[in-house]
């Protein structure tokens, strides 16, 4: 089958080239003419595991090609996915959904054939039907159907999480675009991968609420840590006595500084804008949303509170600012918060991220990129691990705390323990959700 797939976004690119892994004729169309050389010289714009490879692969047999022409591109393709953005609209935290109406029209111009028209992108419910109405709008005559068909990737395992998903969901309306879509998908089904077939409007409420779901189950871990805090129990052991439990499962309760990331933040916000519309409101959602804002900034007092009450001329060194291991977004990072809040109060911060440079200078100004957590420490007053890459989690503490001013840790993600920094030579340690290293050193002796 040929596709198109317009966006070459992170939605848009993991697709086109993993549609075209699975034997398909894929154009992946953008209007930005750079990111389309980029891609047919070999590039690849996002940082993704896994990704030029396979992308490499598919161009090498010839079932993988990019354009800036949308009409040709879409011309003989049975499906065109609309995988372009959809952030949240200033003001109201709506999704904007300028970008999908304008592809739709498009597109509606351009078609001289049947087309089943795509939506991967993560839209409101209801934009489907809105699509439909915009295309039939700007081409009468087309014949066409219109099919929600929203993505479940999560960077770092975004090809894995195509390649063997947990389910895809596909919204469709007629049995014709119910039959191209199962044809696109059949290498999944012969594997017997789920398949979701439902209506449009539920394909759309799914994203929305499986996202939801999961940012309110890190939001809770990260309430108990607080309470754990105070209380003198063990975020570990509780999160592992609680995952165990086959109704609540153990993923996504690791506690941390908070969510971030192209999803959770966008589509938390836009889910609650739903509820309101609707006169139904989200409140577990809404304070969800709250509460993580307030987790990011009780971070901000864990780390005044090492440095004794001030970050001014204090050296802090960062280890990790992307939102998650893996990739190189940096949107709604919890880094985003907490370091312009010790830059502003005058610390000299130093960061260190495998990928975080490409977004990271530009989102965090003043500070000073290193090459290593080693140089990034040096003579500093305070470490701090905000993101868990695999190179922070085998570090040799004991050299990191013998060349600081005064050996203190800030561990946002519990990559140690307590008697790892005892034995590194620590003088001061905080994690989430853990006994606090005094008391922890009393408990010792």
């Amino acid at each position: 089958m040929k596709i198109a797939v317009i966006g070459t976004g992170y939605v848009g690119l993991v697709s086109g080239v993993c549609f075209s892994d699975f034997g398909h004729d894929v154009v992946c169309v953008d209007k930005d003419a750079s990111k389309i050389e980029r891609l047919e010289n070999g590039e690849v714009p996002i940082y993704e595991p896994g990704l030029d490879e396979l992308m490499a692969k598919n161009v090498e047999a010839g079932r993988l090609t990019f354009s800036t022409d949308l009409p040709t591109a879409i011309e003989g393709a049975e499906a065109v996915f609309i995988a372009v953005g959809t952030p949240t609209r200033r003001g109201d935290g709506h999704a904007d959904l300028t970008f999908v109406m304008a592809v739709a029209e498009e597109i509606a111009l351009a078609a001289k054939d049947y087309k089943v028209i795509v939506t991967k992108s993560t839209v409101p419910v209801g934009t489907n039907r809105q699509v439909k109405q915009v295309v039939r709008k700007a081409n009468p005559d087309l014949d066409f159907d219109v099919a929600s068909n929203p993505e479940f990737l999560r960077e770092g395992a975004a090809i894995d999480d195509f390649m063997r998903p947990d389910r895809v969901v596909v919204g469709v309306q007629t049995e014709r675009a119910g039959d191209v879509m199962a044809d696109i998908y059949r290498p999944l089904f012969l594997r017997d991968f789920p398949i979701v077939t439902t209506d449009l409007e539920s394909a759309e409420m799914i994203k929305y609420a499986a996202n939801a779901f999961l940012a309110t189950k890190i939001t809770f871990i990260n309430e108990i840590a607080a309470l754990c805090e105070r209380t003198g129990a063990d975020i570990k052991q509780v999160s592992k006595g609680m995952g165990l439990d086959g109704r609540i499962g153990n993923k996504f309760l690791h506690a941390g500084p908070g969510y971030g990331g192209s999803c959770f933040p966008k589509d938390t916000k836009a889910l609650a804008r739903i509820g309101q519309e609707h006169a139904v409101p989200m409140q577990i959602t809404e304070t969800v949303i709250k509460v993580n804002e307030e987790v990011k900034r009780r971070m901000v007092d864990k780390l005044l509170d090492l440095c004794g009450g001030s970050f001014n001329g204090k050296t802090i060194a960062v280890l990790g600012v992307t939102f998650k291991p893996n990739t190189d977004d940096m949107r709604d990072a919890p880094a985003l918060t907490i370091v312009p809040a010790m830059v502003g109060s005058g610390a000299k911060v130093r960061v260190t991220d495998p990928q975080g440079f490409h977004e990271g200078e530009a989102l965090l100004p003043g500070v000073k990129w290193m090459d290593d957590a080693y140089k990034a420490s040096r003579k500093a007053d305070l470490v701090v691990i905000l993101t868990e890459w695999n190179e922070f989690r085998g570090l040799d503490l004991k050299r990191i705390a013998k060349h600081m001013n005064t050996p203190r840790m800030a561990d946002l993600r519990n990559v140690y323990s307590v008697k790892d920094a005892k034995r590194a030579g620590f003088e001061s340690y905080v994690s989430i959700g853990r006994t606090p290293f005094e008391d922890a050193m009393a408990d010792d002796e």
